[in-house]
């Protein structure tokens, strides 16, 4: 199979020819359609993230979208031709997604929505479980609940803002000027981040109270932002907290403060099939056209994935990118 490989950090990838890999006991063979390119995708290669990197040379990318070809010993949940979704790889020693066929642990998977392509679901992944897992599993969102998203027209905001939609939520997200219609197309209120106090929009939509749920995918001024914003026992979800912040005033308000690191099953093997629960959930969603993936326009391949790499961190983007494999 043609697989992509970094030999050093910073350096370009090189393309290769290398055996496809056999299904182990627990695992599914993939033929990979599309390959979900993240920001942390990014920072692995340029070696800035330790506590995630593969030993190089290495394969990267994290998600997938493609169709089982052999089915490993143990497994029963998927079929030969399945077509599956998933965060599956590209960290610590497990392969990624930038190659024609991945052998994968099933419990990372989920049958994809029938609705969306190869290239949807690609985009899906990571971002839909970041924000679950914040929003879902440790904020416990409810209905009538007041949500705030930072960068809510981002990769995991735009998920975290229909995820609360659907859950019947009350969601603002602060946003830019340029990409307000975008949030609002989700049923959220846009916040203009650079021309609005915090202290402004808190006594505007909460009558001073503060938000019963705030999720922060940005980190550093915006989660000290998030600080002074929750309400009294409010629930902060961060998947960016990696500064230095001082707690006293979100601890004043006896605000709980989760951080997220979606990462973590598939590095160290625990909570794996949580993460297929999560994306089963998720299936019925977009099925039932109550999610939606923003997915950015631009063609790539295997031949100029670096290209995606750089796009996931310059700006440019107006939605997920995804390589095309196939």
């Amino acid at each position: 199979m043609r697989a992509l490989f970094i030999n050093t950090y910073e350096s370009e990838f090189v393309s290769t020819q290398v055996e496809k890999p056999t299904p182990k006991k627990g695992e599914v063979l993939v033929k990979i359609h599309a390959s979900g390119v993240n920001p942390i995708d990014n920072k692995i290669r340029i070696g800035v993230s330790p506590y995630a990197s593969p030993m190089l040379p290495a394969i990267l990318g994290t998600d997938l979208a493609g169709v089982i070809e052999a089915i490993g010993e143990g497994v029963t949940r998927f079929k030969v031709g399945d077509e599956v979704y998933g965060l599956a790889g590209g960290v610590l020693g497990l392969q990624g997604t930038l190659a024609e066929y991945t052998a994968v642990d099933a419990d990372l998977l989920a049958i994809k929505p029938k609705n969306l392509t190869m290239k949807e679901a690609a985009g899906i992944p990571l971002v839909l479980l970041t924000a679950w897992e914040g929003l879902i599993d440790r904020a416990k969102v409810k209905k009538e609940d007041k949500v705030l998203v930072h960068a809510g027209a981002g990769g995991v905001g735009h998920m975290v803002v229909q995820l609360a939609k659907t859950f019947g939520a009350e969601v603002y997200a602060t946003v830019s000027k340029q990409k307000e219609e975008i949030v609002k197309s989700y049923g959220a209120t846009p916040i203009d981040y650079k021309t609005t106090q915090v202290e402004e929009y808190v006594n505007q939509y909460t009558d001073g109270k503060g938000f019963d749920i705030i999720y922060d995918t940005v980190g550093g001024q915006s989660l000290d932002d998030s600080l002074k914003a929750i309400r009294h026992y409010g629930q902060i979800s961060s998947c960016a907290a990696f500064g230095t912040h001082t707690l006293a005033t979100s601890s004043l308000r006896s605000a709980s403060i989760h951080g997220v690191f979606v990462l973590y099953p598939a590095i160290s093997g625990e909570g794996r099939k949580h993460h297929s629960d999560i994306l089963t959930e998720a299936t019925k969603l977009f099925e039932e056209e109550k999610l939606k993936p923003l997915i950015d326009s631009r063609k790539f391949t295997l031949d100029n994935a670096i290209e995606a790499h750089k796009a996931v961190s310059d700006g440019s983007s107006t939605g997920r990118i995804v390589v095309d494999i196939v």
